[in-house]
């Protein structure tokens, strides 16, 4: 099997793997909508209704993992043509990756630290927006570039209330 071939899986189990997240994701946020009044209501419980509190920011979150998942895999399958250029794209967008994935399950959970993690999210995405945005000529990168930037207009959002 060739590495292009493993590539095109990848991404197609990577996809895959997103598609599931982002199902649950929307059927976390209807329950979230459908709780309504109930989110805030009880002291100590409800925690994870921070969802409708917070749904732009989660929502923008996951996009960021999501489109820094597929330039990950761009970024492999350019390397192993020996397309070095990419190497440190691929070092931001595995830096972005774990934050962005917590951001968005501590703004599910209205976590207490939520605004502090936010504005520590927002450096790193900015760092992976300006590496990726070297690289717009690919639509991958770009598409990665813009998720960042609605990430960091979102955690700015957050700290600014």
């Amino acid at each position: 099997m060739d590495q292009s071939s493993q590539m095109t899986r990848r991404s197609i189990v990577a996809l895959g793997a997103v598609a599931g997240a982002a199902v649950l994701a929307v059927g976390a946020a209807s329950a979230a909508d459908d709780a309504g009044s109930h989110a805030g209501s009880h002291d100590g419980e409800g925690k994870t209704m921070g969802l409708t509190k917070h749904k732009a920011l989660f929502t923008t979150a996951m996009d960021c993992t999501y489109r820094g998942d597929v330039c990950v895999d761009h970024c492999i399958a350019m390397l192993s043509e020996g397309k070095s250029e990419l190497k440190d794209c691929l070092a931001s967008v595995r830096a972005m990756l774990p934050m962005c994935d917590s951001l968005a399950k501590l703004a599910m959970l209205d976590a207490p630290r939520l605004k502090e993690f936010a504005k520590v999210c927002a450096a790193v995405c900015e760092d992976c927006e300006k590496e990726c945005r070297k690289h717009e000529k690919h639509s991958i990168c770009k598409a990665c570039a813009e998720s960042c930037a609605a990430c960091i207009k979102e955690c700015n959002k957050l700290n600014a209330t």
